[in-house]
């Protein structure tokens, strides 16, 4: 019989529903006994529209009362070595919306905790869980396209991120953690782990404090090289929202994902085009739905890595390399050279 995992939700904002929909997806698994949230309106909100019987202001009082198996936390960076140290204090399993933390302090030390508790933490980078990057990080895991040489991840939207997500305009730190972080995991995925980072910031929009543009020049381990952009401030029609564009080429041949999920595969067995859509979801949408899916397939992942006690694709450990070519690209842009990104050897013991 399948162990159906009681979970708890702190943050219940603007992305938190998207959360809780795929949970309530996942019902046979995992149920949300409690929701918390430091606006006690929200939280109650929450509670109330997906029938979870507790909610909670005070997140401690939350974990020592319910004693949850698992806590998917949904709050902006700068709460998350917080809640996952008390996560780690009280023995709970985490899931944590990415960016990991607003700096490579706080991953390191987020993830050291979670380490001395012995408990597993993953982190929601949902990207990597989209129904076309699966498919085409499947075909190109399989050797028929060979090693890496060359790849191109581009998420490019004019979109207003801003109405759902006001907050995004007043952060100094603004594309590169937001989206960026996504792409250069997608990245990493396809093309292994980097060993040289460019980047060029650019402030397009006016009134905002942060970069919304981006572009990412890697070496990476075997000698291949990538290019990954991010940017809230391109204006084209279509645009493509929340599509990410990828452009992958092997010793052997190449992978394209196109807009509306189209792949196109050269490869010596013969090329081919295929669709691969999310599945249509009755709580979903366009142009969501895309994002919408991989939530479930995150949390999916999430679930099947707690049954057979194995680490998550996107541990925090992994993660931590994402998120170091996240500071070096940062760095790149303050000094304007080529960075080499920080290692596992900088996670406290």
């Amino acid at each position: 019989m399948m162990t159906v995992r009681r979970g708890a939700l702190v943050g219940c904002g603007f992305f938190a529903r998207n959360h809780l929909n795929a949970w309530r997806e996942l019902g046979d698994r995992a149920k949300i006994v409690a929701v918390c949230d430091v606006d006690r309106e929200k939280a109650a909100a929450a509670a109330a529209d997906f029938a979870i019987p507790a909610f909670y202001d005070d997140f401690e009082r939350m974990l020592a009362t319910e004693k949850p198996d698992f806590v998917d936390i949904v709050t902006t960076a700068p709460s998350h070595r917080k809640l996952v140290e008390a996560c780690a204090a009280h023995g709970v399993a985490a899931i944590v919306q990415k960016p990991l933390a607003p700096d490579w302090e706080d991953c390191c030390a987020l993830v050291a905790a979670m380490d001395r508790a012995g408990r597993p933490l993953m982190v929601h980078e949902n990207f990597r869980f989209q129904a076309p990057l699966l498919r085409a990080a499947e075909i190109a895991r399989s050797g028929v396209l060979g090693e890496p040489t060359w790849g191109r991840f581009s998420f490019r939207t004019g979109y207003d991120i801003y109405k759902g997500q006001p907050y995004l305009a007043e952060v100094e730190r603004f594309v590169l953690l937001d989206i960026g972080v996504h792409v250069l995991d997608v990245a990493r995925v396809f093309m292994g782990e980097a060993e040289s980072v460019y980047c060029l910031g650019q402030a397009i929009k006016s009134g905002i404090k942060g970069e919304d543009q981006a572009t990412v020049m890697m070496r990476h381990a075997n000698g291949a090289v990538s290019v990954s952009e991010g940017s809230y401030a391109s204006r084209q029609e279509p645009d493509l929202f929340p599509q990410t564009l990828i452009h992958f080429e092997g010793t052997k041949g190449s992978i394209r994902v196109e807009a509306d999920c189209r792949l196109v595969v050269t490869s010596p067995e013969g090329n081919f085009t295929e669709i691969a859509a999310p599945k249509p979801l009755s709580w979903g949408g366009e142009p969501w739905l895309l994002i919408q899916d991989s939530v479930v397939s995150t949390q999916r992942h999430w679930l099947d890595s707690l049954d057979a006690g194995s680490a998550p694709a996107t541990s925090g450990h992994d993660n931590l390399n994402t998120f170091a070519l996240v500071e070096a690209a940062y760095k790149s842009i303050e000094t304007g050279g080529p960075v080499k990104p920080e290692t596992f050897a900088a996670v406290p013991a």
